[in-house]
């Protein structure tokens, strides 16, 4: 950050907006940080810009951060609540819900014949993977039909999405959401259902805001609630992804050449050790092609198809070459096609298409080892440190016509051949020359300083001299024979020679060269004048113009984000005219899209252009005219309040930018360079090709392409993770260029100028032969100053949480060191550190614009050996030049002091505060020189302090220091602290704080107030940070250091005078909470000043826009409305419901606490839904009220403006206060008191008012692996307060009434003593606790523990509930200060074992009852003295008003004439009166107080906001799950100081007990009932109803009638009655059971189910199961009035199709009517299946009591037996009947005629039995 950038004249308010010239460090992260609107302190000061570079252009900007984050493993929790499913196809179904994310499979409890179950099970599954890993698996909810433990059950549908697009969705997760069931085994069906459910994925840190859980009554919209990101469709198709593989080149060798040998030796014949094929994933599952037996070009010509629904949601497709072994098989590379960047969802968008086109893929490094270590980067994990291989693949996706017969219906995975294609398609090989130059070659680490060094740079496999085994093919005009087998490189092919006739081989490495010594740790070589070139010859196919739109976009995005970081930079040091900058930034945006739009649309007849080629193009060009316009109309809007606002828009912009610059279509490889010893690769860096592409038009030129980079080489793979990442290898001053070779003349324009080209042999005298060497003739001397002031913020290296930091300068080869500074981790060196002899090659005037940069170590001396050092982070910076002909003058000179942001590793790790400035020696010698001279410290050695121009400028500050207590020290080497004492330090003066005499009994200080004076810059960004550290005094006279904290900016503890010369400054109204300012002209009655504020709701408000100018003489009614809106709610409610009876007014005595809780629950959510429609936008707000700040500064008029503009947006936004404040006594409104969705200390700003916390902390700070965070390093807090001013003072300051001079600044703050206070803790209920048992619940209780008392409630647990009501209070004396920090914990209770901690919530009670927002015991909305909103506190409200008076000498309260009460110049009116309870009207001042108390944050000067009644949610947090919620806990706390009155009784709040009810339901008759069985006899169609109906579920109670036989019409008549008793929730509208989960089950678990009744109709069989017909599901708080007969009965009324009136049998108690039953049919749709005429009859248990009704027909009060046709009877019972029946009708003469036939054969019968006999007589004559 450029403090007051006086190098460039200072800015001027007439400079118009300036041109982006800073270029920035990509530092992102900050950027991003900063402009989440954090307020500036809690910034770190560091520059953004630090490493600005000047106008010149020879060297590209070094990248900063050095270790590879991507590839580290992380903790990630997905938690997936499945709450019910609907519509579900398929018959009688008994479903389950299996969650699958990754391998691991979850599954819910089955639900008995229902298609629409309801389960709210949860399910959390924790993983430990590397992000990649992670947001790749697949999360899988899938329905499962009749599953038991023999067999698996059927799918009937699935749903799936891979981790990372739940994770992109704004606060990570979905809520509630719908998701869409579909058969992957059978395409052409519809879909198959709807899950609902909650899925939310959580990363450490991530904290979750879930929506909060009240009754959810809103109608459940499925299509507008689909589990889809925005932008998806809800009607996805299905599609083919055909991902085609055609070849792969320069693949390495994946075997052991010994065997190749043998074979070779043997056979005669070489073969490729490599066996390879292509597999690829996606959307969990893969397919492979086939294996191509040993070669390293192999040529498949397949595809893998697969078919899912489209858009995917599943963003990556997972491309691998493996290669085959019979052992296991290994990855050789890995790409990722990310399906964002080849397609576009817009209007004018493309379906996902890539190639033909080459990708390249990277790995480890290619030599062939058995266990490659770095086997994981081939997986694609982390980054690639080698070229691996190129894939040639290609991608298209047709969307499928389902209806299509010929489809194959599976989605299994299929491979195929795919047609070739040519090899040209790709683009026309062209060769490709790249140059580099090494200039520099320093800080080499000193593990490689003994053998000689050697860095070799390659393309692909080009100039890969070590093990780049198989040789890319030289692409040549195929004449000889013999050619093909010629691979080697160095060949030269005959159509080269008629260029110059020279053989351009390749040097893709140094020579060798032993490293010299710089100091302890590094190395250099001593390149000196001789600077070491390469050059590489490559052919690619010419893809140059995909690279160069992408370095178009890149320049546009890098010269923006330079832009929006030097407007941050601005906004945090306070500069002025940000806005400015900001047009500036804009207008540079719009010019250069518009010049990308110029520039992109060359080259459109290249044959080679893919199709993704000319889409991405078409849509680049869109969005960037499009993104062009947003600029230019933004520009327009910017104005100095909306600067932050549209900053963040920008931001926005950056983002798209860097998505769209990212070129999917790869061409030329990544250049590596890798740092060689002793023939082992030791560290590398690697390039992006693209940053290297020369172009001839300016703004497509690579961004590092013939300039100098400054490479810092790295340790490959996982060796580089932590610590060991974090030591530089080595640091490179490179040159590079990469272009055609045609285009290759002009490849050194961009080097230092005054250098001599040495060539090669060959190469002599020829001027494009590149040279092997360059000779510097010219040099330049310098001398470089380096002024190191301090550090800030640094890292703990040492055990007791403090360092000995030291800083270490590197520049070229020279190093020196600051001195030591010891024991803090905020160093002031104050030391200049001068480099002589500094010798830099090429021109001076280049050195002056473009000098090299400086590298800054930091280091932790270890005391106990010394010589050994930590490393503690690094910044770089560049110097300020000053050639020998410039004079050292302002305005460059001298350089200001500037903070540089310092980074160890990924992570910053605080600032330094530096200066650094290069001088030129000229002829003259060091004479010319600016003389050095300043005090030197004669006590600190040789050591020369910073020069006074540069130093800062000082003056004298006084810093109090408010000594209260230290709290929860814990032992210091196992030993108990028992005397401690504060020492507090700020720029090398300090004071220390009385010893605690003895901490076990009173941790309290006795002396409060001390202070000393010190000298502190003017600048307050400058001021140093101020250390506070606490010890132990031990005997004889040994001081024991217990823990540090270093408040780094002092700013929030500056106090400023406040103006008085601005007029009324002590009257200046804030008007909080969405109050609306009346003006009533000026009454005569109120003394001049006052402002009345108006508390009678009798009085209607008309909401006047008028706004009042308040200063000292004028007079404002402030009146607080009576929510016009639910008065209108109300009356349009009376309008519509005219013919429903009325709801009954809620009874005063029917209502309770918990009333008036869902009452908020409601309010709260709906104030949430209103601010995010009005998008009421909190940071103008801010400003807003920064405008109004406490200052006071504004002009009357613009202060009535701004108020304005305020009231319309509170009033749009319903600020939280509106409904709220205005207690209506009418019967209708319920009291509601306030609920925070988060902490109350976050909605309080931790009640810091002053008294504020510090964390101790001691011990190593912890690096990401460890994982060790903040939290495990404390170890105590400091209670205390700071203030610092410039002495002298104003004297009016200390006149003031009162004004005790042992307090200072620290006035009317309450003693110190210790203080017994009654704690009172009511604990509300818990939501989403992480599940504790293997079921997937847990049994929780509530565990609170203060100071020695520990209350366990074990007793009361409730069983197998993650979202328990608990509703139960408890006392605990406790005693301040000793016991002060509350535990509230929720346990799982065991049987056996232990129980387990599902997780705890720590409140500080100490600074809750000292604050000013009173925060004992929350003000109600309105007073009352008896029922459910009774006055808790032990002080009325006109007491606690007094009081706060006294305390702030404030005059009042005056109160009188009744309802009516003065304070200040404030006065409040209100109801004078109050009821007690017995109906009688009583005189009161208390309503007019609680008036005043409820405006108390406008009663000038002392005013604050006092804490409302609440109800607060706290996370739960696991310490062994640092940083994961576990879940959430409502409650408050209340406290009572002992001396005081003692308080009333605690609230109850224990849960509502469900009311019990009987629902009577009579099934009177059925109609149309769909004829299932064929007659045995007589063909005919008929059925045997039966109904059968259940409210709970089937097992618990389901009742059926009896069988209504043999209806031919579909007709039943039954007169059947049923009842249900059942526990009713009313406010939550659910159904409590309990019932045991199973046999094994220790206790009952309670289940609370939606109020839902089922009638379903079957057809009874006497031998097969019965068959199901139809159904339909009543919710009893609203369904479809009955039809009044069964005509008016349509289908419609139960699919929602047509508009019924709907009826809650709640309200209506008694329902009768004809109701449609449904069932699907084949085709999944839903058809009438019957309709039943029912009654629904509702009555409270005592009512059930006093009328008991009989089950079925029974008594008492029995129903007549229905009038059934005869047929109905039981014909097997009845047999006469029916056959009379059958006879009588059709079939009399079919009977007679057989009867009559049978008899003829029975003559016959007997004729011919008898025959033989009465022959046998004749003939024998017998």
């Amino acid at each position: 950050m450029k403090l007051g950038k006086s190098r460039s004249h200072k800015e001027e308010p007439q400079r118009q907006d300036e041109p982006a010239v800073l270029e920035m460090d990509d530092l992102d992260r900050l950027g991003i940080r900063l402009a989440e609107g954090l307020d500036p302190d809690s910034v770190s000061l560091a520059s953004v810009t630090a490493l600005t570079t000047n106008v010149s252009n020879k060297r590209s900007k070094p990248d900063i951060k050095m270790e590879p984050s991507a590839g580290r493993p992380m903790d990630y929790q997905v938690s997936i609540t499945v709450i019910e499913a609907r519509q579900l196809v398929g018959l009688n179904m008994d479903p389950v819900v299996c969650v699958e994310v990754g391998d691991d499979k979850k599954y819910t409890s089955m639900k008995e014949s229902t298609n629409c179950p309801y389960y709210n099970e949860y399910f959390v599954f924790d993983f430990h993977v590397s992000p990649d890993v992670m947001f790749d698996k697949i999360i899988k909810i899938s329905v499962i039909h009749s599953k038991n433990l023999l067999r698996s059950g059927t799918l009937v549908g699935s749903f799936k999405m891979d981790v990372g697009t739940v994770y992109s969705q704004p606060e990570h997760q979905f809520h509630h959401k719908w998701a869409i069931l579909s058969d992957p085994g059978d395409i052409s069906a519809g879909l198959k259902g709807y899950v609902k459910c909650d899925v939310a994925v959580v990363g450490k840190g991530d904290n979750i805001k879930t929506p909060h859980k009240a009754n959810e009554t809103e109608e459940d919209d499925i299509d507008g609630n689909l589990l889809l990101p925005d932008g998806v469709p809800s009607e996805r198709q299905w599609a083919r992804f055909y991902v085609k593989i055609y070849r792969a080149e320069g693949l390495p060798r994946m075997n052991t050449s010994l065997m190749a040998n043998v074979k070779k030796a043997f056979i005669g014949e070489n073969k490729d050790l490599v066996d390879p094929y292509v597999q690829v994933f996606f959307a969990g599952q893969k397919g492979k092609t086939s294996v191509q037996k040993s070669s390293y070009e192999p040529l498949w010509n397949e595809q893998v198809v697969f078919t899912d629904l489209f858009p995917p949601l599943c963003k990556r497709i997972k491309v691998q070459i493996r290669d085959s072994d019979k052992v296991n098989d290994v990855a050789i590379g890995t790409h990722f096609i990310d399906l964002r960047k080849i397609s576009n969802d817009g209007d004018k968008g493309f379906l996902p298409t890539l190639g033909p086109a080459w990708v390249n893929m990277y790995g480890s490094t290619r030599n062939y080892t058995l266990l490659d270590e770095h086997q994981d980067l081939n997986e694609g994990l982390g980054e690639g440190v080698s070229f691996r291989a190129r894939l040639m693949l290609g991608l298209a996706v047709e969307i499928l016509d389902t209806s299509n017969p010929e489809l194959t219906s599976s989605t299994e995975v299929q491979v195929e051949q795919a047609t070739p294609v040519s090899e040209s398609c790709t683009g026309k090989m062209e060769e490709f020359f790249l140059f580099g130059a090494f200039l520099e070659a320093s800080m080499i680490d000193r593990k490689n300083g003994d053998k000689p060094v050697t860095f070799e740079v390659t393309i692909g496999n080009y100039g890969n001299e070590v093990d780049g085994l198989s040789r890319p093919q030289r692409p040549r005009p195929r004449k000889e024979p013999g050619d093909e087998e010629e691979v080697d490189l160095i060949q030269h092919s005959s159509d080269d020679e008629a260029e110059e006739g020279a053989d351009l081989a390749s040097v893709s490495s140094t020579p060798p060269m032993r490293p010299q010594i710089t100091d302890r740790n590094y190395f250099h070589l001593p390149y000196l004048e001789r600077k070491p070139c390469i050059y590489i010859k490559s052919w690619w196919p010419d893809q140059r113009r995909r690279l160069y739109n992408a370095n178009i976009m890149d320049h546009i995005a890098d010269k923006l984000e330079e832009g929006l970081n030097d407007v941050q930079e601005m906004i945090k040091t306070e500069k002025s005219y940000p806005e400015r900058r900001l047009r500036g930034v804009l207008e540079e945006l719009s010019c250069g899209c518009r010049r990308f739009l110029s520039l992109a649309d060359k080259d459109q007849g290249h044959a080679s252009r893919t199709r993704l080629d000319r889409e991405r193009l078409k849509s680049c060009m869109r969005e960037l005219e499009n993104m062009g316009q947003q600029a230019k109309t933004l520009r327009a809007q910017v104005k100095r309040h909306t600067v932050r606002d549209k900053l963040r828009l920008c931001q926005n912009f950056l983002q798209k930018l860097r998505f769209l610059a990212d070129e999917p279509q790869h061409s030329i490889p990544d250049v590596f360079i890798w740092m060689m010893s002793n023939n082992k690769r030791i560290a590398y860096a690697r390039v992006p090709s693209k940053d290297l592409l020369f172009s001839i038009v300016e703004e497509e030129l690579g961004k590092d392409c013939a300039k100098v980079k400054t490479l810092f080489l790295k340790l490959p793979g996982k060796r580089g993770f932590g610590s060991a990442g974090w030591t530089v290898q080595a640091k490179l001053e490179l040159y590079l260029w990469l272009g055609l070779s045609k285009q290759r003349k002009d490849f050194l324009f961009g080097l230092p100028c005054g250098f001599e080209e040495v060539k090669a042999a060959q190469g002599l005298g020829l001027h494009s032969f590149p040279p092997i060497s360059l000779v510097y003739t010219k040099k330049q001397v310098f001398q470089l100053r380096a002024h190191m002031y301090q550090a800030r913020s640094l890292f703990a290296a040492d055990s007791s949480g403090l360092s000995d930091p030291f800083a270490r300068v590197f520049f070229i080869n020279q190093s020196q060191c600051t001195e030591v500074v010891n024991e803090t981790l905020c160093p002031t060196w104050d030391q200049m550190l001068v480099f002589d002899n500094l010798e830099l090659y090429g021109e001076a005037h280049e050195m002056r614009d473009d000098p090299p940069i400086i590298v800054i170590e930091i280091y932790d001396q270890d005391t106990m050996v010394w010589g050994k050092t930590d490393f503690m982070g690094r910044t770089f910076a560049k110097p300020l030049v000053k050639m020998a002909d410039e004079e050292y003058c302002p305005p460059r000179f001298p350089p200001q002091l500037e903070y540089y942001q310092i980074y160890r590793g990924n992570a910053t790790a605080g600032d330094l505060l530096a200066a650094f400035e290069l001088l030129q020696i000229g002829p003259a010698g060091k004479a010319d020189l600016p003389p050095i001279n300043g005090p030197v410290d004669t006590d600190r050695g040789p050591i020369m302090p910073v020069p006074v121009g540069i130093r800062p400028v000082l003056s004298k500050y006084r810093i109090e220091v408010l000594f209260w207590g230290l709290r929860d020290l814990k032992r210091v080497n196992l030993a108990q602290v028992d005397r401690p004492r504060v020492d507090i330090e700020c720029a090398g003066k300090g004071v220390q704080s009385s010893p605690i005499q003895n901490y076990k009994k009173n941790p309290n200080f006795n002396t409060l107030v001390k202070w000393f004076e010190v000298d502190l810059p003017e600048n307050e960004l400058l001021h140093p940070p101020l250390n506070i550290r606490v010890v132990d005094c031990r005997a004889f006279g040994r001081y024991t250091l217990v823990g540090s904290h270093a408040v780094s900016s002092l700013r929030r503890f500056i106090y400023r005078p406040p103006d008085r010369s601005a007029p009324n400054w002590n009257t200046t109204v804030r008007l909080h909470g969405g109050c609306h300012v009346l003006c009533n002209g000026v009454p005569c009655s109120h003394p001049t000043g006052e402002v009345v504020v108006n508390m009678e709701p009798e009085v209607p408000v008309k909401k006047l826009e008028t706004m009042v100018k308040l200063d000292a003489t004028s007079d404002a009614v402030i009146k607080v409305d009576v929510a016009d809106e639910e008065k209108e709610k109300k009356k349009k409610k009376k309008k519509g419901s005219s013919e429903e009876p009325e709801e009954e007014e809620p009874d005063e005595s029917m209502l309770d606490w918990w009333s008036k809780y869902f009452t908020s629950i409601d309010t709260m959510k709906e104030q949430l839904r209103q601010q995010e429609a009005s998008g009421m936008d909190l940071e103008e707000r801010e400003d807003m009220d920064n405008a109004e700040g406490p200052k006071g500064t504004m002009k009357g008029k613009e202060k009535a403006k701004a108020a304005k503009e305020e009231k319309k947006k509170r009033t749009q936004s319903s600020a939280p206060g509106q409904g709220s404040e205005a207690p209506e006594k009418k019967k209708t409104k319920i009291d509601e008191l306030k609920v925070y969705p988060k902490e109350l200390e976050s909605e309080f700003d931790n009640f810091e008012d002053w008294l504020h916390t510090f964390n101790l902390l001691r011990g190593k700070t912890g690096d990401d692996e460890d994982g060790s965070t903040e939290e495990e390093r404390i170890v105590g807090r400091f209670k205390g307060s700071l203030c610092v001013y410039k002495v002298p003072l104003a004297e009016d300051m200390s006149r003031e009434a009162g004004y005790d001079t042992s307090y200072g600044m620290f006035q009317g703050i309450p003693s110190n003593d210790p203080i017994s206070v009654l704690v009172r803790v009511y604990v509300v209920r818990a939501t989403d606790l992480h599940p504790a048992d293997i079921n997937g619940k847990a049994d929780p209780y509530i565990a609170i523990r203060l100071g020695k008392t520990d209350i366990r409630d074990k007793e009361n647990y409730i069983s197998k509930q993650l979202n328990p009501v608990f509703g139960k209070s408890f006392d605990i004396e406790a005693s301040f200060p000793m016991e002060t920090m509350l535990t509230v914990a929720v346990y799982d209770w065991d049987l056996v074992g232990t129980d387990d901690l599902i997780g705890e919530t720590k409140i500080d009670l100490e600074n809750r009852f000292y604050s000013k927002h009173r925060a004992t015991c929350g003000i109600t909305q309105s007073y009352s003295i008896h029922g459910y909103n009774i006055w808790r506190d032990p002080m009325k409200p006109s007491q606690i008003l007094t009081r706060l008076c006294k305390e702030g000498k404030v005059d009042g309260p005056h109160f009188g004439p009744p309802g009516r009460v003065k304070v200040a110049n404030r006065v409040f009116t209100g109801p004078s009166e109050i009821e007690d309870e017995n109906g009688q009207k009583r005189p009161t001042d208390e309503h007019v107080a609680l008036c005043a108390l409820h405006h108390w944050a406008d009663i000038p000067r002392v005013g604050c906001r006092l804490v409302p009644e609440h109800v607060e949610t706290r996370p739960l947090l696991n310490p062994d799950k640092p940083g994961i919620e576990q879940g959430r806990l409502e409650l408050w706390v209340d406290m009572f100081p002992m001396d005081m009155g003692a308080p009333g009784t605690p609230l109850d709040i224990s849960p509502r007990k469900p009311k019990k009810y009987e629902l009577r339901v009579i099934v009177w008759n059925t109609d149309e009932v769909v004829l299932e069985d064929d007659d045995f006899f007589t063909g005919e169609k008929s059925s045997d109803i039966f109904v059968r109906g259940w409210l709970k579920g089937q097992q618990e109670d389901k009742q059926d009638t009896d069988v209504h036989y043999h209806s031919l019409t579909g007709e039943g008549n039954f007169n059947w009655r049923y009842l249900f008793p059942f526990d009713y929730l009313a406010a939550e509208e659910k159904i409590v059971i309990s019932k045991k989960e199973s046999m094994f089950s220790w206790d009952e678990t309670e289940y609370k189910i939606p109020a839902r009744l089922t009638l379903q109709i079957w057809d009874a069989d006497h031998f097969s199961a019965d068959d199901f017909l139809g159904a339909i599901e009543l919710d009893l708080n609203r369904f479809p009035r009955g039809a009044k007969t069964a005509k008016q009965c349509t289908m419609e009324m139960a699919t929602g199709e047509v508009d019924v009136p709907l009826v809650s049998i709640f309200k209506q108690k008694r329902v009768k009517g004809w109701w449609p039953l449904l069932a699907r049919n084949e085709n999944d749709e839903f058809e009438l299946t019957g309709k039943v005429e029912a009654e629904l009859h509702l009555l409270t248990a005592e009512e059930a009591e006093k009328n008991p009704v009989g089950l079925a027909r029974g008594e008492p009060d029995p129903l007549e037996k229905p009038n059934r046709p005869d047929t109905a009877f039981v014909w097997f019972l009845n047999p006469l009947k029916s056959i009379k029946y059958l006879i009588c009708t059709r079939y009399k003469w079919l009977i007679i005629k057989i009867v009559l036939a049978l008899l003829g054969l029975l003559m016959l019968g007997l004729f011919l039995y008898s025959l033989p006999g009465y022959m046998v007589k004749k003939l024998l004559g017998a």
